[in-house]
């Protein structure tokens, strides 16, 4: 990755940090403001997109805050935000929401670079987050006590993960709880016995860039992002921002451009994947 690239990673950090509090207003009332709010996958591609979008509309404000897809679903239904973030499809009990995908993502199991493990079965991530399994000399190279790392409540990525392996959450037996992505990458590549498992273009953009932490592939397919947009990897998902009722005025032109081919760039910089661009805005609703 170039200099240009780990510097805009860093100026999207810093806007996903340092952001303005939701004011109980809606934006689109106010005329030239939007706030979104929800899944910490999501927001740092929106924060980019909400850049641009400022760039190109002198006097537009897009704030984007965190706080979780669960998060995002209530802010959009309750009109806390103008726009929620959903890092998955929205669910059959969703339906008063429509979706509007802004690329492709997957979940991916990662473990610190120096740990020798290469690759692990579906019943032994299982045995492992459920206790059984606590030492990785159970599993292949390598030894120690196996640090599990799970995502706190209300994470799309909880729910994925949970899904996938069937596990229920009761049955987690966790060492570590952490919120967004970034802060499962810091533990893993602060632990080698630490496991864990977020975003994929997380965990590529930080393993290209020097973060000691490794993706393993899972179901025998490698954590790639052509596997992701092929649909070949088991855990791929939508990445989504969502409203409740027609997009109107500011909030319509925003979600236009976010699923344009002018933000293209910014999804790949950040190693998602771009979909396809067949009409102006696309939406899904269950």
């Amino acid at each position: 990755m170039s200099n240009k690239v780990l510097s805009r990673r860093s100026v999207i950090l810093s806007a996903t940090i340092s952001l303005l509090a939701v004011s109980g207003r809606r934006g689109i009332a106010a005329g030239n403001r939007l706030t979104l709010t929800g899944s910490s996958t999501v927001a740092p591609l929106a924060a980019e997109i909400g850049k641009r979008f400022e760039e190109l509309h002198h006097g537009i404000r897009i704030d984007v805050q965190t706080g979780g897809s669960s998060r995002g679903v209530r802010d959009a239904r309750t009109g806390l935000a103008d726009i929620g973030m959903v890092s998955r499809s929205l669910y059959d009990n969703e339906g008063d929401l429509k979706a509007y995908t802004i690329a492709l993502d997957g979940v991916a199991m990662v473990l610190h670079k120096s740990n020798p493990v290469q690759a692990l079965t579906t019943q032994q991530i299982v045995d492992i987050y459920t206790g059984k399994i606590r030492d990785w000399s159970a599993v292949g190279p390598g030894k120690g006590t196996i640090v599990v790392e799970h995502k706190a409540e209300g994470r799309s990525t909880l729910e994925l993960f949970l899904d996938h392996f069937k596990i229920r959450a009761q049955d987690v037996r966790a060492d570590a709880v952490v919120g967004d992505n970034q802060e499962a990458i810091k533990v893993i590549a602060g632990n080698p016995m630490a496991i864990g498992y977020v975003s994929i273009g997380a965990a590529l953009f930080e393993a290209e860039n020097g973060t000691p932490v490794k993706p393993l592939p899972l179901d025998g397919i490698e954590p790639t992002l052509d596997a992701v947009v092929s649909r070949r990897f088991p855990i791929a998902r939508e990445l989504n921002l969502v409203m409740k009722g027609e997009p109107q005025g500011l909030a319509k032109e925003f979600l236009a451009f976010a699923q344009s081919e002018a933000v293209d760039d910014l999804v790949k910089d950040l190693s998602y994947v771009p979909i396809e661009h067949k009409t102006a805005i696309k939406s899904s609703q269950r």
